[in-house]
């Protein structure tokens, strides 16, 4: 259901390799923030995206992987959908994967005249969901490496880069060293647990592109 007067264009993106014991059930009830926010029913009749030459939302049963390529009008208040989305998705992954969303400020158009100075509330956040820590935290990493690297690839050889990539490397180790350190020294004498929550990053900068198919 459109969203009318939505200050917000929402594009949702990525990839997500699932168990092979998870079932159609279960995916439905993991993405149900999102299609009852779309005010659907069901996963089925929430999957639509605004742009008909986008997918939408997606199951590939012989490659266990969840696609999602969906277009949404809304509020800020999607990201909350988002939050619950991750920690559910967190429970039926099989790696680790990126999840891009992008925010188009629908009342900004650079084609129209008016203030130079004004910027569009456009934004951007990337979102990381995994079976545990580790896998989300592998992701990251290679997804930094990608950007370091193809941003040093303009001055540098790629060759030259081990180093940086060596000191990359070292960072997330650190941080996940520092992760097991406080999950041990918070773990209580009996039971208990902990699960990993869906991260993020990235803020703004500019208008970025639609995913063409």
């Amino acid at each position: 259901m459109p969203r009318y007067n939505a200050p917000f264009e929402i594009h949702v993106h990525g990839d997500v390799p699932l168990r092979p014991d998870v079932t159609y059930a279960q995916i439905q009830e993991a993405l149900k923030p999102l299609w009852t926010y779309a005010g659907a029913k069901s996963l089925a009749d929430g999957a639509t995206s605004t742009y008909e030459e986008e997918p939408g939302i997606r199951f590939d049963a012989k490659d266990r992987m969840l696609q999602v390529c969906w277009t949404i009008t809304g509020d800020e208040d999607f990201r909350q959908a988002l939050d619950e989305m991750c920690m559910a998705l967190n429970d039926l992954t099989e790696q680790g994967a990126a999840i891009e969303v992008s925010f188009y400020d629908t009342e900004f158009d650079e084609e129209e005249d008016g203030d130079p100075e004004a910027d569009s509330r456009d934004d951007f956040v990337m979102l990381f969901v995994g079976p545990n820590p580790a896998a989300i935290m592998q992701v990251q990493r290679d997804l930094l490496v990608e950007d370091v690297v193809h941003l040093m690839e303009r001055h540098f050889d790629g060759a030259e880069l081990g180093g940086v990539v060596g000191e990359i490397d070292k960072l997330f180790s650190d941080r996940f060293d520092a992760l097991v350190n406080s999950l041990e020294i918070g773990r209580p004498p009996r039971g208990g647990g902990s699960s990993g929550g869906p991260g993020a990053g990235g803020h703004g900068g500019g208008r970025r592109p639609r995913h063409l198919h």
